[in-house]
């Protein structure tokens, strides 16, 4: 008998804000996307988040059903409409543009509104108070790495584990404790001052530990325990432990 881990993030904001990290994250023009090639990124994160055995919602299969469909219609002959006064050609790919510059548009308003809001509950003023335990030299400065960041990374860590030996195929029913797990990682990259690569987190080929893994970095990170770092787009992550940055 064979048990499954059944996951759900909070974090995923919908279909529409992983092609606009894809967007970013290849520098595309929104006003002129390759389907072919958004579409395969695209492909690629959903599969990913399969093998992580992640609650895909609908919504992503139906924007990854819309983007194959966009797809085939670009490889059908160029269908033109004819009006009264002029013939032009339809574009298969103009409602998505429309959506995605919508939804960025909203993305940046809410952006705004929410630094307005940090900015306001700064206003507040309460009695002079000694924090003696605390030094300005301690903050620390964390990578903007989203969960889709974190998936592409995934990506990667099943690719090559599957180049080096297959993954099992079954999980087995052997629990692994995902506070346990939480426990190694944080040992693992304890004192490492330059940080560890992601991929050294996953030593065993078992889809379960990898599965596992993933769920426990993802709890250090929401605890704030660790933190990822990439220098650059696509560029490998680093994963550092909070308390060794804050005491250095």
């Amino acid at each position: 008998m064979y048990q499954t881990y059944q996951v759900k993030i909070d974090a995923f904001e919908g279909p529409l804000d992983l092609l606009l990290h894809l967007i970013n994250q290849y520098e595309i023009d929104i006003y002129d996307i390759p389907v072919s090639q958004i579409t395969e990124q695209y492909m690629v994160y959903i599969h990913t988040m399969q093998q992580l055995e992640l609650n895909v919602a609908s919504e992503y299969l139906v924007m990854a059903a819309t983007l194959l469909a966009i797809k085939s219609q670009l490889l059908l002959p160029n269908q033109e409409l004819e009006t009264e006064d002029e013939m032009f050609e339809e574009d298969p790919r103009e409602d998505l543009m429309r959506r995605l510059i919508e939804y960025r548009k909203y993305k940046e308003v809410a952006n705004e509104l929410k630094e307005k809001e940090l900015d306001s509950n700064k206003i507040f003023t309460r009695p002079p108070k000694a924090f003696e335990e605390l030094t300005t030299d301690k903050s620390v400065v964390r990578g903007d790495i989203s969960i889709y960041d974190m998936i592409a990374a995934m990506s990667k860590v099943f690719d090559r584990k599957k180049w080096n030996r297959p993954l099992e195929t079954r999980i087995q029913r052997t629990e692994i404790p995902i506070q346990q797990r939480m426990d190694e990682v944080l040992e693992q990259i304890k004192g490492m001052k330059h940080g560890v690569p992601f991929e050294q987190l996953f030593p065993h080929y078992s889809r379960s530990h990898i599965v596992v893994t993933f769920i426990a970095i993802l709890e250090l990170m929401k605890s704030k325990k660790i933190y990822c770092t990439q220098e650059q787009h696509f560029d490998e992550l680093l994963v550092y432990n909070m308390e060794d940055e804050l005491w250095n």
